[in-house]
């Protein structure tokens, strides 16, 4: 027989439940909110400070020199600063339910309980923030491909096994013509002479495979193909002046790794200068000295290889118009 004092009323457990779940409710709230808080204010510390500096760019290569590159350069920072906060978010949430909800004995918790405002947000949140990074990244993209129709300078971009070819052009498509032209071979690497602070198109060609036309300080590489195809794109300007290393960035062949050029920043007296002279019959090296600048490359230099032995494309044949 069980005495009438030790009974327990039902009224009395449901009250006695309810009360510890709304104890448990403002908890939890209250964790949310701290973690809400400390997400802001870790994004308000990193936006305060050179980000991209502070970390390295997280992976991205720095010390761009058009606008295009500096919007690339913004928008994965922004991208990096943004996956940061939801990783925060996101772990503070894993770390709570595995502290909060830790298995306390054997009894297996209730299985078919659900929260529908945590539901709404992991469903709508990742959708949102897809959404948000699409839409900067087309911006970005769309801003970054546009060309004008009438740029400053146009120079074809003519590669071959296993160098460079530069024709600085009268207009814009096939129809143009080249006013003058830097060749490089086997002894000298070629120099690319293209003046600041001027909108320049590049059109590209290939004579013969696959190759890539890229300098890292512009953040930007297009494949050069064979064929019909002629690839196209433009900066709206070069901001910084001096010498940056050029490379080819698709496997091409036997040479690939010597396949270098250098793209020389000039003013823009100086590089009509260049050109007149060009005009004239000098060669790059005279012109280059004409100007003021070294002769040659100064940030890469000839590779010694046996590129005349046994080559695809000997040292006498021609790679494109000009000369």
């Amino acid at each position: 027989m069980v005495a009438r004092s030790s009974e327990v009323r039902p009224s009395a457990v449901r009250h006695s439940a309810s009360s510890g779940a709304g104890g448990h409710r403002r908890r939890g709230a209250g964790r949310l909110a701290g973690l809400g808080l400390g997400g802001a204010a870790l994004l308000v510390l990193l936006t305060g400070c050179d980000v991209g500096k502070t970390f390295g760019g997280f992976g991205w290569p720095q010390g761009g020199i058009t606008p295009e590159s500096h919007r690339m350069y913004d928008l994965w920072i922004a991208s990096c600063i943004a996956a940061l906060a939801v990783g925060v978010f996101v772990w503070g949430l894993i770390f709570w339910c595995v502290i909060r909800y830790r298995k306390r004995g054997n009894a297996l918790p209730v299985q078919t309980r659900y929260n529908l405002p945590m539901e709404f947000l992991y469903t709508i949140a990742p959708i949102l923030v897809v959404s948000v990074l699409f839409y900067y990244t087309a911006v970005v993209q769309t801003d970054v491909v546009k060309e004008s129709k009438n740029p400053d300078v146009t120079v074809e971009v003519v590669a071959f096994k296993w160098n460079w070819q530069f024709n600085y052009r009268d207009g814009q498509g096939r129809d143009a013509n080249t006013v003058a032209s830097v060749l490089g071979t086997s002894e000298v690497v070629p120099v690319l002479v293209l003046p600041s602070g001027k909108s320049i198109r590049f059109e590209e060609q290939s004579r013969d495979v696959i190759h890539s036309f890229w300098v890292p300080e512009l953040l930007f590489k297009r494949d050069v193909m064979p064929g019909n195809i002629r690839n196209t794109f433009e900066v709206s300007s070069i901001d910084q002046e001096g010498a940056f290393v050029g490379r080819c960035a698709e496997l091409c062949g036997s040479y690939h790794a010597f396949m270098n050029f250098e793209l020389r920043v000039v003013s823009f007296d100086k590089y009509q200068q260049f050109l007149a002279a060009k005009k004239d019959g000098k060669s790059t090296q005279e012109a280059l000295k004409a100007i003021g600048e070294p002769e040659y490359a100064t940030e890469t230099v000839p590779f010694k290889t046996r590129r005349n032995a046994a080559n695809f494309n000997p040292s006498d044949a021609t790679a494109g118009a000009g000369s």
